[in-house]
């Protein structure tokens, strides 16, 4: 089968879209993925069966938005699939017209509840908008994918559907080919923590709660790997709480090197915070990323998230809305490293059964119908 995937963000950046079509690849199936990126790149990257564009990302949305529909339906028009995924919301409009005058199957990529994400909290408009994009699309495409259970199965209950298939995001399995010296890099001291947060700079991701924790701490750095319209944000919150010299901004890595940088940290933070229905049934990469490099973890009392962290013993969790602090957590680590280690050997026990590669086996037959 040939088979198109559709995606307003750079794939090489996201490990649920390279692992899913590297998979299908390898079956002998025809691959074409149509990405964008507006932070780490010049010009369009054209390669034999995948392309990034380029967005500007300005003052005026509309603009940006109109820009990305352009290059998209050019892109899509040119393609003829089997099958084609529309991986979020933002492309499941134009993925599915293409799809249907192909006579193709089209299949939605619920990554989030994306009508109630926490960035649209305030904007009730828009959030009813999104709302009814998604409504009118779910009811007709031929497969919904989900990161988690529950997200299947509020989608059945809000729209009344049953045709969805989890597919959790979690990393192929692997050890990291060389660690990256990140003290030596980045001119940490030996005697710190490092505690990593990788991911979108976002707000409702719990970096600026952390941020405000580092006011407590010594000996700790954090590092940053990652990019978003909210760093210049970030950035000012450290210079008034006056931590940004225990911080250390790295800017994205590629996918492929990702492993090698965060096994070489101390301590992973995975603290959504509870804003919004989407981020209630977080299960995010960046948790099972972090279990894979062998890196405890810190995680949200969130019920998806706490329940892969206590079952697999990989780390804490820290219930921030009712006032706990992260902070007692890493003093704790800080003056019991045993208790680390304790944790980053649970987490590579954890990772030779929370891989891609189980993950996978598991979905395979259920995705083109080859299994009821």
């Amino acid at each position: 089968m040939k088979i198109c995937f559709a995606f307003l963000g750079n794939y090489k950046h996201d490990s649920r879209i390279t692992n899913l079509a590297n998979s299908l690849k390898d079956e002998g199936h025809h691959v074409e993925v149509i990405s964008f990126d507006w932070f780490g790149i010049k010009n369009d990257i054209i390669e034999e069966d995948a392309t990034v564009y380029k967005l500007h990302r300005g003052e005026n949305r509309l603009l940006f938005y109109f820009d990305f529909a352009i290059k998209l339906l050019n892109k899509l028009f040119s393609i003829k699939a089997n099958v084609y995924f529309a991986e979020d919301i933002y492309t499941l409009p134009f993925v599915y017209w293409a799809a249907r005058l192909r006579n193709a199957r089209v299949y939605y990529n619920s990554r989030e509840l994306y009508p109630f994400i926490g960035g649209l909290t305030k904007r009730p408009l828009l959030q009813w908008t999104i709302r009814q994009i998604e409504k009118f699309f779910i009811k007709r495409v031929d497969f919904v994918l989900t990161t988690g259970e529950l997200d299947s199965e509020f989608l059945h209950n809000y729209y009344g559907i049953t045709n969805t298939l989890v597919i959790r995001n979690i990393p192929l399995y692997r050890r990291p080919a060389k660690k990256i010296d990140i003290r030596k890099l980045y001119n940490i001291p030996e005697e710190n923590l490092i505690v990593l947060y990788q991911g979108m700079l976002l707000n409702g991701r719990g970096l600026g709660y952390f941020i405000k924790e580092l006011t407590h701490l010594e000996r700790v750095t954090l590092l940053i790997l990652g990019e978003g319209e909210k760093k210049e944000y970030f950035k000012k919150l450290a210079e008034e709480y006056s931590v940004s010299n225990n911080i250390i901004w790295g800017g994205i890595i590629e996918q492929s090197e990702l492993i090698n940088y965060t096994a070489a940290a101390d301590a992973g933070l995975c603290l959504i915070e509870n804003i919004s229905i989407s981020y209630y049934h977080a299960l995010p990469n960046k948790l099972f990323e972090y279990i894979m490099a062998g890196l405890p973890v810190i995680s949200s009392n969130l019920p998806q998230m706490k329940k892969i962290v206590t079952q697999y013993r990989v780390g804490e969790i820290v219930d921030i809305e009712n006032g706990e602090s992260v902070a007692d957590i890493i003093n704790k680590w800080l003056n019991n490293r045993s208790l680390l280690n304790d944790y980053r050997k649970n987490c590579l026990k954890a990772a030779e059964e929370l891989n891609w590669q189980k993950e996978y086996e598991q979905v395979r037959g259920k995705l083109f119908g080859e299994e009821k």
